[in-house]
């Protein structure tokens, strides 16, 4: 098993990097689950070595109690981490990710205005000024994230593209519960009986994606799947068709068309997305 070793400042981290290789960075805000362990999985099969960031980032949160309630276990975190094979972790505080005087902010309009923009205002100018630290400080080949955040891949890769930043950015399918639940650190909040209910999320976005795949109106099916999440007891947020990369709303399916929900389920809100 590789010997995990974990940094803690930035001149740790870079000496630390130094010595890896070619090197694939999996960035996390922790609260690790299999589906965290499955990018780690494909960062080790793309480079010679993963590092993984833990880090809580406050520039994305909306309020001061959801970044408090996020889970945190760094012991539980860092022993996955070390039995998947990771060999680094970069585990900074918040005043060396933000020291005083910290003044910049990336921001990424196009992408990031509409769905997740729209109900989490300045979310995701935290999440690109975060990554683009991360691969400044880590210099990796490839970051691997998850597609269940499909608008955050999409925000990522346009920031790392327009910045000419030297890395390849990878999306991984979406890791799933056996009954279609998307994995997700805020599952743990749901009670035994919002969980029963929550595979009605998965559900519909399947269900709603045949009958786009047969060239049905967006409209009605949209609308199938909204009346199933509120049988459910899910209010949304949005439900939506779009393309892929631009995520603009679209009227009927197209190639590399893909729906986007985020329902809300008791005091939890669950993101998925589904290819069309």
């Amino acid at each position: 098993m590789t010997r995990l070793d974990v940094a803690r400042d930035v001149p740790a981290l870079r000496a630390a990097v130094a010595r890896l290789g070619r090197v694939a960075l999996v960035p996390t805000m922790g609260a690790l689950h299999p589906g965290h362990l499955a990018l780690v999985r494909e960062a080790r099969r793309r480079a010679d070595a993963v590092v993984a960031s833990i880090f809580v980032n406050p520039l994305q949160f909306d309020a001061g109690a959801d970044l408090a309630r996020y889970p945190r276990d760094e012991a539980a975190d860092l022993a996955q981490l070390e039995a998947a094979g990771c060999a680094l972790a970069w585990l900074p505080e918040p005043s060396a990710m933000y020291p005083p005087g910290f003044a910049t902010a990336v921001e990424v309009p196009p992408l990031a205005a509409r769905w997740e923009g729209e109900h989490r205002p300045g979310h995701f100018r935290g999440v690109a000024t975060v990554c683009c630290k991360l691969f400044t400080q880590v210099a990796p080949a490839l970051a691997v994230f998850g597609e269940k955040d499909w608008q955050q891949l999409q925000v990522v890769r346009r920031m790392a593209r327009d910045l000419d930043l030297p890395l390849e950015v990878v999306g991984h399918p979406t890791v799933r519960e056996a009954d279609g639940l998307a994995m997700s650190s805020r599952n743990r909040f749901l009670s035994a009986e919002e969980r029963a209910s929550a595979a009605a999320l998965p559900l519909a976005l399947r269900e709603a994606a045949s009958l786009l795949a047969d060239g049905r109106p967006a409209a009605p099916a949209l609308a199938a799947a909204g009346a199933r999440l509120r049988a459910a007891g899910m209010g949304t947020d949005y439900l939506a068709l779009v393309d892929g990369a631009t995520l603009e709303p679209l009227g009927r399916a197209q190639p590399g068309a893909r729906l986007l929900a985020a329902a809300r389920l008791g005091s939890v809100r669950l993101l998925d997305n589904w290819a069309v």
